[in-house]
């Protein structure tokens, strides 16, 4: 059994200094509002507000109904708009703009491609599309005098049956900014096992897998995900924690919380199997709904205690109202993390990209110097 810490050391940082990685963020759940107006108009395509700031509150307020359902419906409208080679390469090259103003230097994009050929678009026109965009957008902060590195996870559709085809898809575009595989939409009644062969071709060819598991549906899932999606990562995975069992013990005259983790749980911690947590998005979306429904019930803060690689993302930005550095300070100011716990997640989703040993360790190395002079004294001072 594991002893959780009760401790917490609030501290006031500017986020936005620190370097970050993203590991779980939508490209169809980025948009900026003016772009889903501008590109809404020139498709014909009616929305339910036509000012930016407007459509941003009817987002948010739809994406907070505590239905992922709800939720999902919200992506009509921005999928609407992603129906051309032009909006494809606009909305990738705003997202990248976005991540690194928001001080993201790695980041992974996941979209499905089966969703934006309504246009006339073949799936690979729609991936080198994409591609275009995030290479744009790259380029545009490189012109910046920054950095960020950006690749696509391959999304199919788990309610649809076009598994194969896009594994096949994923792989054909490896080596043009393809670094991994998922499965998204609706969970529940969806397991991974309905896409085994493609996850074994994905296997078989040697690229990486991460799937969506323990958001809409629970432990199943994460099993099933782990067996039939040989999963390298967990999409959210926050429902792990219904293995865990936390009681109350009296020690010398003092409470104290012990943990015991089941055999599940056990086996995705012991094998540092990353979960892809979104503290908001989790909440919003009701995927803590067994735990509690304010942001203090997350079982983030038990994860990370009892040794989980856990990770810190957005899921989608537009929907949820976040950023990474939002996430962050929301994280700080609920369990009093600091300095050294942000760099602590911050190279665990380093652990967990999607690249090469090397570029991690080039990463890494960068990520601890930074964070390095800020725990020396030049700390980014919200």
């Amino acid at each position: 059994m594991t002893e959780l810490s009760t401790e917490s050391a609030p501290t006031s940082i500017d986020f936005r200094a620190l370097p970050k990685v993203s590991l779980h963020d939508h490209l169809d759940g980025g948009l900026r509002p003016s772009t889903i107006i501008e590109l809404a108009a020139a498709a014909g395509h009616e929305l339910p507000a036509t000012e930016p700031e407007a459509l941003r509150q009817w987002f948010q307020e739809s994406a907070d109904s505590g239905s992922l359902v709800r939720y999902l419906e919200t992506f009509d409208h921005t999928i609407a708009v992603m129906q051309t080679r032009e909006g494809l390469a606009r909305v990738a090259r705003e997202f990248v703009e976005d991540l690194a103003d928001d001080g993201v230097i790695y980041g992974e994009v996941r979209w499905a491609p089966e969703q934006h050929l309504t246009q006339g678009l073949s799936l690979d026109e729609a991936v080198e599309a994409v591609q275009a965009g995030i290479e744009e957008g790259i380029a545009a902060v490189e012109e910046s005098g920054r950095h960020i590195q950006v690749g696509q996870l391959i999304t199919a559709m788990r309610h649809a049956d076009r598994g194969q085809e896009i594994a096949e898809l994923a792989v054909r575009h490896r080596d043009k900014g393809a670094v991994g595989f998922d499965i998204a939409g609706a969970e529940d009644g969806f397991l991974a096992s309905r896409f085994k062969d493609a996850f074994t071709y994905l296997a078989e060819n040697n690229f990486p897998a991460t799937v969506h598991a323990g958001e809409a549906a629970g432990l199943e899932s994460i099993q099933d995900a782990l067996v039939h999606g040989r999963a390298l990562r967990l999409g959210h995975g926050v429902r792990i924690a219904e293995d865990i069992v936390v009681e109350d013990e009296d020690q010398d005259g003092e409470s104290v919380h012990m943990v015991t983790l089941g055999t599940l749980a056990s086996w995705v911690r012991d094998r540092a199997i990353a979960l892809e947590l979104c503290p908001s998005s989790n909440l919003q979306t009701g995927a803590i709904a067994g735990f509690g429904d304010t942001v203090e019930d997350h079982p983030f803060d038990l994860l990370y205690q009892t040794g989980f690689r856990v990770t810190v993302n957005t899921d989608n930005r537009l929907m949820s109202g976040v950023t990474l550095s939002g996430e962050f300070e929301l994280l700080a100011d609920t369990f009093g993390y600091d300095l050294e716990d942000f760099l602590e997640l911050t190279l665990n989703a380093v652990e967990a990209a999607f690249i090469p040993l090397e570029a991690r360790e080039a990463l890494a190395d960068y990520i601890a110097d930074v964070y390095g002079d800020f725990l020396e004294g030049d700390e980014p001072e919200a």
